[in-house]
């Protein structure tokens, strides 16, 4: 028979290997989490608070404004020229240079090049004119709608001579990368990285798959040999601000879901971009950004983006 203090013993000896099970268990989900966490801070990238403004000089702040200089690219086909007129009368005055690149650009690309080879000798022209002259390389479909102000805020506390690969993220399989329906932010340095490596090998600028990989797919895999990564941008909420769909689309879709306002449940009031626009939304969404005013609202923005000359009247 075992005695009264056997029982016990064994008794404690039971609970504490329990205990200890329990312990490691719960420590190494809490070490996975935190894995996680870190993660996905890494790829997700938040709008700044508005504190970062209040504790700058206003002099700091026009300079700010003035450096954040932000190149434009519109990446369409030679069928796209009709969306060129509506673009310089509408957000591409807000940019500090805006071009559009399509297959009538002979000096560039012909007719029979692939999305990703107009992508990548776009990238290369670009540097090599203006990569020293901007700050952040912006690219879009002709078909976005863009508020250039608001990208600059995003980036006020980004420094481009540091790597950043940034819009509306996607994933297949393993890879993540930047969808183009939302527009692609590239730093000046990591447009620096991908012409530099594009310009010493061919194992990316001629990468073929068993299956047509998208262009911004092709310029994710680029980026990842040269150390950049694809980064979510949202705002403090979680939500998207480079949206891949028209706001019209958004809102429907809000309607729904019919869980949440759809006010606040629709999109985010600092959004970038919108996607699949005709140039008749397009003006409407210029009206409704920079024109139309609720009477008694007053707004003193902490940061002034002054536009470039030639769209004072916006």
């Amino acid at each position: 028979m075992v005695s009264a203090t056997g029982v016990s013993f064994l008794k404690g000896m039971l609970v504490g290997s329990t205990c200890c099970v329990f312990i490691t268990m719960f420590g190494q989900i809490n070490m996975r989490h935190r894995g996680r966490t870190q993660d996905h801070a890494h790829h997700h990238l938040r709008l700044p608070h508005t504190k970062d403004f209040l504790n700058i000089s206003e002099v700091q702040r026009m300079e700010l404004s003035k450096n954040i200089r932000i190149y434009c690219i519109i990446l369409g086909e030679s069928n796209d020229e009709h969306y060129w007129a509506v673009l310089k009368e509408t957000w591409t005055k807000h940019c500090d240079k805006a071009e559009l690149y399509n297959t009538k650009n002979d000096n560039l690309f012909n007719k029979e090049n692939d999305k990703w080879t107009q992508m990548r000798k776009t990238y290369q022209h670009v540097f090599e004119k203006h990569g020293d002259n901007y700050s952040w390389f912006f690219l879009a479909h002709p078909t976005t709608f863009a508020v250039i102000e608001n990208l600059k805020y995003l980036l006020f506390t980004k420094d481009a001579s540091q790597p950043f690969y940034l819009g509306h993220t996607a994933t297949s399989g393993d890879l993540k990368y930047v969808t183009m329906k939302g527009g692609i932010v590239l730093s000046m340095e990591t447009l620096k990285r991908l012409n530099s490596f594009l310009n010493k090998t061919k194992k990316c600028a001629e990468q073929r798959a068993f299956w047509e990989s998208s262009a911004d797919m092709q310029l994710a895999v680029c980026l990842k040999y040269v150390g950049v990564l694809a980064e979510n941008a949202e705002d403090s909420e979680g939500r998207a601000i480079f949206n891949t769909k028209p706001i019209a689309h958004l809102i429907r879709e809000t309607m729904s879901n019919n869980r949440q306002p759809v006010v606040e449940g629709c999109c985010s009031d600092m959004a970038v971009t919108f996607s699949r626009l005709t140039p008749q939304k397009m003006t409407v969404m210029m009206y409704g950004v920079y024109r139309l005013r609720a009477f008694g609202h007053y707004f003193n923005d902490t940061l002034i983006f002054l536009p470039p000359n030639g769209s004072e009247n916006d």
